[in-house]
């Protein structure tokens, strides 16, 4: 006798991580280039052992203790500030609408749970994040690609056209979200203008607050040599109105990601209010100590310092997977742009070279020992189906340029006609 599951429960299935994963696991020869994580060699081990030491001295055992829901106060304090400062901000962040999350994937499934039911509506750029684009499939949530220019920003007449469709049709009433990744976007490295971020505010501003946004700044300040010229979060831009706003960020990307720790503004506090009422029942309170180890980071100066030597590794590390794969699939006719910050180069390949997860293209990429992401899991309609997202975050320079040498090898089969 089979258990009786839940909607919920009989919508999720194995995720897409879990296939890489399970790739991963079978084939430990394999070089990835589709893991989002980190180079465990700058990594600050011996530094946040220092800062533990430092707070073992303060003697305050409270940090072992459970925490409030929202989150350690004084880390909410600094990150408001920190927030303020990037912003050059007239307007003040106020930390009664901040909070701590576990990971900012968590302050994006605590702002889809709070708003959407099966059914219902989100909005994402193409391409998008595809963890979100899955959280969404098991909330049972629909994924409905905004229009983009040929450049890859909004197309905000094309998004007011289908606005206006949803409001034809009745669809409006299950529309209740956005979806924006401003700065150097999971997967296509690209940052949102301050013109589009205005845009869509102002055609949001005439559903009366019904529809939300949610602004993912995860990669915000890994930004190689200057930050984005957006001028702001959405939070607080003069255009932002009724409009109610999610801004989420990490505390662990640019920093040490076994740590967890997100962090989120919240303009409309009803929907704050709910959110925390969510967390409580899943955790009441991310993990105090790490909380407090952060919050002891950010005041000795000891993120900023990691976060500058973070920077100059990652535009290292894009530049030495790029120029290597620049000298094999330029030629073949694949394209891409090198990117300001952030983790991934998102390579468009010829026309009829399909790369998705039950291509002939993946299974010769592992046969010579590399893995990427399909970049096929990053659109919510599933297309193109010739795009591919590398990764260059986790591997070593030299291994990345090894890496490199296997992917050219693979697409070396599928486009053999070098272009004069």
């Amino acid at each position: 006798m089979s258990l009786n599951f839940s909607k919920l429960g009989l919508r999720q299935k194995e995720s897409d991580i879990a296939r890489l994963m399970t790739v991963a696991l079978q084939r430990p020869d394999l070089l990835s280039l589709a893991a989002g994580f980190t180079d465990n060699q700058t990594l600050p081990l011996a530094e946040l052992t220092a800062m533990a030491v430092e707070l073992e001295k303060e003697g305050d055992r409270s940090v072992l203790q459970y925490g409030a829901n929202q989150g350690n106060p004084r880390l909410r304090q600094l990150m408001s500030e920190r927030l303020q400062r990037q912003d050059s901000a007239m307007e003040t962040y106020t930390v009664d609408r901040s909070f701590v999350t576990n990971g900012s994937q968590q302050a994006l499934y605590l702002a889809v749970q709070s708003l959407c039911d099966a059914g219902d509506i989100v909005l994402v750029e193409q391409p998008t994040y595809f963890v979100f684009l899955e959280m969404l499939r098991g909330l049972g949530v629909e994924a409905i690609s905004m229009p983009t220019t040929s450049s890859g920003e909004i197309d905000t007449d094309g998004l007011e056209r289908l606005l206006d469709e949803f409001s034809s049709s009745g669809d409006i009433d299950r529309l209740k979200a956005v979806y924006m990744i401003s700065y150097y976007a999971n997967p296509s490295g690209r940052s949102v203008s301050r013109a589009s971020k205005s845009a869509v505010l102002g055609l949001l501003q005439r559903y009366d607050g019904r529809i939300a946004l949610l602004e993912d700044a995860a990669y915000r300040e890994l930004y190689y040599s200057e930050p984005h010229d957006s001028e702001s979060a959405i939070a607080l831009l003069d255009e932002c109105g009724a409009v109610p706003v999610l801004y989420s960020t990490t505390l662990t990307k640019p920093f040490a990601t076994g740590l967890k720790v997100g962090f989120g503004y919240c303009t409309h506090d009803d929907w704050l209010a709910r959110m925390m009422a969510i967390k409580g029942q899943q955790d009441f309170g991310t993990a105090n100590y790490n909380q407090a180890l952060l919050a002891k980071s950010l005041e000795t100066g000891l993120f900023d310092r990691h976060l500058a030597v973070l920077r100059s590794s990652y535009q290292g590390k894009m530049q030495a997977l790029s120029s290597r794969l620049e000298t094999s699939l330029v030629d073949m006719g694949w394209s891409w742009s090198r990117p300001d910050g952030g983790l991934y180069l998102w390579l468009t390949a010829p026309e009829g070279v399909q790369t998705g997860f039950d291509s002939a293209f993946h299974e010769s990429a592992i046969e010579a020992g590399v893995m990427y992401v399909p970049g096929e899991l990053c659109h919510a309609e599933g297309k193109p189906r010739n795009r591919v997202r590398l990764s260059f975050g986790v591997l070593g320079t030299s291994e990345l340029r090894e890496a490199a040498c296997r992917f050219c090898a693979a697409a070396q089969r599928f486009t053999p006609t070098r272009i004069s």
